[in-house]
């Protein structure tokens, strides 16, 4: 039987990268409508979820756990409204003959639980020192993990780089190479409020989500074992850029005019300057080939075009 796997976000930008891959691979991508702006409608979904898979699939399946609303500016109270969500979640899990599934991955976030650590690049082995509560909230789902795995599901915590590509939700206060995007085709200018000189990892949502998928399946050839701690493995390119050679390559697309304004933020102060990331969890996976910046580039505008297309009247 062909592993199927619960994808919790599928309408995010991860999560609909991931049902494409695992269409690609010809598994079932279960999804669920999930209500949450109400946490306690929001909970009895996703363990109904969980309840409707096991029943269909089984006990050998995955839970992909793409979702997240937050974003680095959010405050402290938005946060928590998140963590609570997943606590209630794991809390419908771990209870005594509740359906569970047999793997878990859980989307974390490798720039804001490493923001305020020096001497770049950092590994799984860096202790994490958030400087903002997005990033101390993703520590907090992180230790909520450590409950399921507990319980007897293996999991792996994927700390992601600055994800980007088609999807990307322009309505949340993150995302630079999209709005770049949206800037070009809009010639509405987008604002940066970091150096130039600040170096991010840009990993491409389908490269990630190959990534992801791959880890799925060394994690169940090699599970930990029952009571084993959660797997931590950055997913990143592993390959660094400056906002400055950013937007070069986005010259390099879409020609030398490319509509930006440089401002300031009290955001500011919650972006670390350099965040490169050297993966040493399970490394054979990081040996692949990855969307150029260039190519990832255009993809992600080709999509926001069709998107205005189709929005306009």
């Amino acid at each position: 039987m062909t592993r199927a796997a619960l994808v919790v976000g599928a309408r995010g930008l991860l999560g609909k990268a991931v049902v494409r891959a695992l269409a690609a691979q010809g598994r079932p991508a279960v999804t669920a409508r999930v209500p949450w702006s109400e946490p306690p409608d929001a909970v009895a979904a996703l363990l109904d979820a969980v309840a409707g898979t096991a029943h269909e699939h089984g006990t050998d399946w995955d839970l992909l756990w793409c979702a997240g609303s937050a974003v680095t500016g959010a405050t402290a109270e938005q946060t928590d409204v998140e963590v609570a969500t997943f606590t209630s979640f794991v809390d419908g899990l771990v209870v005594e003959g509740a359906a569970r599934p047999a793997r878990m991955f859980l989307a974390s976030s490798a720039g804001a639980v490493y923001a305020g650590v020096d001497d770049a690049p950092f590994t799984e082995h860096t202790p994490p020192r958030p400087l903002a509560p997005y990033g101390h909230a993703k520590l907090r789902l992180e230790a909520q993990s450590e409950r399921l795995a507990e319980a007897g599901t293996d999991v792996l915590v994927g700390r992601i780089s600055n994800l980007y590509g088609p999807g990307q939700n322009l309505h949340k206060e993150q995302g630079l190479i999209s709005r770049l995007c949206r800037a070009h085709l809009m010639r509405d200018p987008a604002s940066i409020y970091v150096s130039l000189d600040t170096i991010r990892d840009y990993l491409f949502v389908d490269d990630c989500a190959a990534l992801l998928l791959d880890g799925m399946d060394v994690l169940r050839a090699h599970p930990p074992g029952t009571g084993g701690a959660p797997v931590v493995k950055i997913l990143a390119a592993q390959q660094s850029a400056t906002i400055g050679a950013l937007l070069g390559a986005c010259r390099q697309v879409f020609g030398p005019r490319i509509p930006v304004t440089l401002g300031t933020s009290a955001l500011a102060g919650r972006q670390a300057r350099d965040l490169r990331f050297r993966s040493l969890v399970w490394p054979e996976l990081d040996r692949r080939s990855l969307t150029t910046l260039p190519h990832g580039i255009h993809a992600t505008a080709e999509d926001l075009r069709r998107l205005l297309v189709e929005a306009a009247p």
